[in-house]
């Protein structure tokens, strides 16, 4: 006899952690084939689901919470959503983009957060390394199965995550990622944080779907200002209710008031 978590854990293998999926398969009783089973001794990864006491709280408060996550290295590091800062932006960053997010992730790291973002090129890298370079704490949420490192060329910063701090997805093994795999991968990002800061984000810039998402929530979102005339969608964000910041003081400022 399978036990519960085993069966959900299958579950997600079978369906490549599509939410729906499982969720109706589960719903419905359905008990996965052996083969999903076997592939469990497989698993190069650690897996926690919905079911288990070290299940991040913070996440079932989201969207379609995440029925199972696959991820390498300390879980720990997302015990406590008020201690992580979630960081997004363009993949198409400017000069300004990249000295303002590393400015402001290392003056954050001394104070203990860590830094949540998604591992894709631009802002979300910079993030990453900016928080890596000061002597703290990351975790990268992927769009793509957990064993697959998208884009290719953040394998050194895929390894390192890995090995010294958090790498999660719902999607398991080495599954490509697709164009919609992103946006809904942003939830968990949004959901990971008491703070979401996005730093420089262009029109129709994915950052912009997880803000959306992190304001629906129970996340402040903040948002460092452009010059007007510009297209920025953190200016819009402004407009719309994210808080004015221009450095990590500010961020600490503004979290203080919550």
């Amino acid at each position: 006899m399978h036990q519960s978590r085993d069966i959900l854990i299958a579950t997600a293998l079978k369906y490549e952690g599509d939410w729906d999926q499982i969720l109706t398969s589960v719903q419905n009783g359905e008990m996965p084939e052996n083969t999903y089973f076997e592939k469990l001794d497989h698993l190069k990864c650690k897996v926690v689901t919905m079911l288990d006491s070290d299940y991040p709280q913070q996440l079932k408060m989201v969207h379609k919470p995440p029925l199972v996550l696959f991820y390498y290295g300390d879980l720990s590091l997302i015990n406590d959503y008020r201690k992580n800062i979630s960081v997004v932006g363009s993949r198409q960053y400017s000069e300004y983009g990249y000295k303002i997010t590393t400015e402001i992730v290392s003056g954050l790291i001394p104070y203990g957060f860590t830094i949540v973002s998604g591992m894709a090129v631009g802002i979300d890298s910079i993030a990453h390394q900016a928080a890596i370079d000061a002597g703290g704490k990351t975790v990268a949420v992927l769009g793509s199965g957990i064993d697959y490192c998208y884009p290719t060329r953040n394998l050194p910063l895929y390894r390192k995550l890995k090995k010294e701090h958090l790498v999660i997805s719902e999607y398991p093994f080495s599954k490509e990622p697709t164009p919609s795999s992103f946006p809904i991968r942003n939830r968990i990002i949004a959901g990971l944080s008491k703070t979401l800061l996005v730093t420089e984000a262009g029109q129709h810039s994915g950052s912009l779907v997880t803000a959306l998402l992190a304001l629906s929530g129970n996340t402040d979102v903040m948002c460092v200002p452009y010059k007007a005339g510009i297209n920025s969608e953190c200016n819009r964000l402004i407009m719309n209710g994210a808080f004015l910041i221009e450095s990590a003081d500010d961020v600490l400022n503004q979290m203080s008031t919550f």
